[in-house]
């Protein structure tokens, strides 16, 4: 078969319109403001160029606040990161203002939380310890976790355990810690744990113990609480799903909650829910802004916590 031989294309034959008939994405009138030094925060807020992350935060701040005023559920999913980089007390103000009301987090979360409520320090140097097998071998985190199972009441969750076990111990740094917080605010607290992924599983204090059924029993809480966030009947707010930190496992959490609640009859449609980090991962993308959620409830900001999470509660109790 002969090969097929082309001239160059003729440009001046091309169909061509008026810029005046072309629809745009951006506008002169709306870009960036310059507020003056010594600017509110409002002020400043209402400066950011209508683009991008500033819309998706904006929606974000206008859901969780129609969220409580309608008394539906604002439930923020930690990532251990969260912790480690000093964000602890956001969340702990949020959860009493009432801003936000439940949390999820991972049990690598709940390890550094208990850590920075007792000892004001958490977050070995995994690349040292590891050398020597001294990785995830000290004494007194896994004794406090196997202690708390051992007190707690039965059918009381992994997150309420260590919750009101902090309480009654009452640690130096009891007003960092998320898990005491929302014991001592009776807020619901989920933890989460996949079984060989925390360093408190390779102790045997905690391995022969009832961790795993304490966190089933949580992950059935956490359902009650995502169907919960169902809008009322009508059309009215409903509640959002804010995942902060976590790549993996409470974006599955979420997923498989969002099915529980439906398949009992909950109707999510109208639920908001948005993935805060430092990179765009897939299951976040999929299982929280994606896949549960209608289009158009599902949002991105990307960031690093230590200045997304301030922003937000700033604008969240300007806005409240």
């Amino acid at each position: 078969m002969a090969r097929k031989k082309y001239q160059p294309v003729d440009l001046s034959a091309l169909h061509t319109y008026s810029i005046t008939d072309r629809a745009h994405k951006f506008d002169a009138h709306a870009t960036a403001g310059l507020p003056d030094k010594g600017a509110s925060f409002r002020d400043w807020w209402e400066s950011l160029p209508p683009y991008l992350a500033t819309n998706s935060l904006r929606k974000l701040v206008t859901a969780m606040v129609d969220a409580r005023r309608a008394d539906r559920p604002v439930v923020f999913a930690l990532g251990a990161h969260v912790v480690k980089v000093g964000c602890s007390p956001i969340i702990c103000d949020l959860m009493e203002r009432g801003l936000v009301t439940a949390l999820a987090m991972n049990g690598a979360t709940a390890i550094h939380d208990v850590e920075v409520a007792i000892f004001g320090q958490t977050s070995e140097e995994v690349a040292d310890t590891i050398k020597d097998g001294s990785f995830g071998m000290v004494q007194e985190t896994p004794k406090f976790f196997a202690d708390a199972l051992a007190a707690a009441p039965k059918g009381a969750g992994l997150g309420a355990a260590m919750g009101a076990h902090l309480t009654q111990t009452n640690p130096p740094n009891a007003k960092l810690s998320l898990l005491g917080t929302a014991a001592r605010l009776g807020m619901p607290v989920s933890v989460h744990v996949a079984l060989g992924t925390d360093t408190i599983h390779v102790h045997r204090s905690v391995s022969d113990s009832d961790l795993a059924a304490r966190s089933t029993i949580d992950f059935r809480l956490i359902c009650a609480v995502v169907a919960d966030m169902a809008g009322a009947k009508g059309g009215g707010p409903a509640g959002v799903w804010v995942n902060v930190g976590s790549a993996v496992l409470l974006p599955e959490v979420f997923l498989k909650a969002v099915a529980v609640a439906r398949n009992l009859g909950a109707n999510l449609d109208d639920i908001t829910a948005a993935n805060l980090d430092m990179i765009r991962h897939y299951r976040p993308s999929e299982n929280v802004i994606g896949r549960p959620v209608q289009k158009g409830r599902g949002l991105h900001v990307t960031g690093h916590h230590e200045i997304l999470l301030p922003l937000l509660r700033q604008a969240l109790i300007e806005f409240s």
